[in-house]
C-alpha cells in the first residue's frame, strides 16, 4: 500500500534542540536536521523541546513505526548541495511510502526494533564504560607529576619505577619505501601510515607486498612493535602510536615507521605497547612533532625521551590487566557490530 507522507504533520522548519533563541514545543516527535552535516539524520524525541531554525519535525500516529520506516528509506538521499547539504520540508511531505494498514502489525514491528535498539544502547554503554575505565587506569597506573610510583598499583609492588630512554627498550630499525614491491595478492600485509588507528589497533588497508630482496629485512616477528613517525592530521591523533605484531612472517613495514625489537629479558612487549600508547605518555612524542599540514617526528629527536618503567613482574601484571580490558572492549564492539547488522537486515527485509 502506498501512503502519502502528508498524513503526518510537518510542523515546520525551526531548529536543533538546545539553542537559547528558541521556540518551545511539547509532544512526541521525529526530528531531522534541515541543513548541514546532519541533514536527513533522524532523531526520536518525546517531551519538551526548544528549537530554532534548522530542524524539520514530524508528529502523527505510529511514530515509532514511521521512524524505522524512514530509517530504511534513508532521508539523506533527499539532500542536495556539497558545502551545506539541504533537505527541504516540502520534499519530505511529498514522500510516498509503502506501509501496512494493520495497526497491530505496525506496533509489533516497532516493538521489535525498539528491543534491538535497547540492546544496542546497552552494549554501547558497556563499551563506553570499559573505554573510560581503561583511560582512567592508563592515567593512574603510570607515574605522573614527577612521581616515581603510580597512583594505583598491584598489591605487593613497592619498588620505585626506574628511568629509561626510549632507545633502551630494544633494537630499532627505520622503514624505507617499499611501494615498488606492492602486489595485489602479495604474501605480506603492509604497515604504513594508514595502518595506525586512533585505538592503536592495526587497520588493514588491503595493501599487500610480494617477497623480494628489498623487503627481506622488513618482515616483522611476533611481539615486534612498530611506531608511526608521521601524521596527516594536525591534531596529532596518530603520530607516535605503536602497534604490536601478533604473528611472525605476516607483516612488513613501510617508510616513516620505526621497528622496535624489544629486549625481552628486561621489557615485556605488551607492557611497552600499552605504555607507549597511553595518552599521557604519548604526549612526550607529540611535543616533539614538527610541521603543519603533515606533522612528523624524527627518530633521532625522540630516541632519548625518558620513561619510567617498573620491574618485569609488575610490567606483566599491568599489561595483562589492560589487555583483558581491551578484549572486553573488543567483545562488546563485535556484539554492537553484529546487532547493527541484524538491525539493518531487518530494516531491509521488513519494509518494502
Amino acid at each position: 500500500m502506498i501512503s502519502n507522507f502528508n498524513k503526518y504533520a510537518i510542523l515546520g522548519s525551526r531548529g536543533v534542540i538546545g539553542y537559547d533563541n528558541n521556540y518551545d514545543y511539547s509532544g512526541d516527535f521525529i526530528l531531522t536536521a534541515r541543513v548541514g552535516e546532519y541533514a536527513g539524520e533522524l532523531y526520536r524525541y518525546k517531551g519538551n523541546v526548544k528549537i530554532t531554525d534548522n530542524t524539520v519535525f514530524i508528529q502523527g500516529d505510529n511514530l515509532d513505526y514511521l521512524y524505522y520506516l524512514l530509517k530504511q528509506y534513508d532521508l539523506k538521499k533527499l539532500s542536495f548541495g556539497s558545502g551545506q547539504p539541504l533537505v527541504k520540508a516540502s520534499e519530505l511531505s511529498n514522500i510516498e511510502l509503502s506501509v501496512t494498514l494493520n495497526n497491530d502489525e505496525k506496533d509489533k514491528i516497532s516493538s521489535l526494533f525498539l528491543k534491538v535498539d535497547n540492546l544496542i544502547t546497552l552494549h554501547q554503554r558497556k563499551c563506553d564504560k570499559l573505554v573510560e575505565l581503561k583511560k582512567s587506569l592508563l592515567e593512574k597506573m603510570f607515574p605522573q607529576n614527577n612521581s616515581v610510583i603510580p597512583e594505583i598499583r598491584f598489591k605487593g609492588f613497592t619498588d620505585d619505577w626506574e628511568q629509561r630512554k626510549l632507545e633502551d627498550f630494544g633494537s630499532f630499525t627505520g622503514g624505507t619505501s617499499i611501494e615498488s614491491e606492492f602486489e595485489e595478492n602479495g604474501k605480506y600485509k603492509v604497515i604504513s601510515i594508514g595502518s595506525y588507528s586512533e585505538t592503536s589497533k592495526y587497520n588493514d588497508q588491503g595493501i599487500r607486498c610480494r617477497l623480494s630482496e628489498k623487503i627481506i629485512n622488513k618482515i616483522l616477528n611476533k611481539d615486534d612493535l612498530t611506531m608511526i613517525l608521521n601524521d596527516k592530521t594536525s591534531s596529532g591523533n596518530i603520530i607516535g602510536r605503536v602497534l604490536i605484531i601478533d604473528k611472525s612472517g605476516e607483516y612488513v613495514y613501510n617508510q616513516r615507521t620505526e621497528r622496535i625489537e624489544p629486549n625481552i629479558q628486561k621489557y615485556y612487549p605488551q607492557f611497552l605497547y600499552h605504555m607507549l600508547n597511553a595518552p599521557n605518555i604519548r604526549k612526550k612524542i607529540i611535543k616533539q612533532s614538527q610541521g603543519n599540514t603533515q606533522i612528523f617526528v624524527n627518530w633521532t629527536g625522540i630516541q632519548k625521551l625518558e620513561y619510567l618503567v617498573p620491574k618485569m613482574d609488575e610490567q606483566i601484571n599491568l599489561a595483562k590487566l589492560i589487555g583483558n580490558l581491551d578484549n572486553l572492549i573488543t567483545l562488546h564492539q563485535r556484539k554492537l557490530d553484529k546487532l547493527n547488522k541484524i538491525k539493518q537486515s531487518l530494516l531491509n527485509d521488513m519494509f518494502v
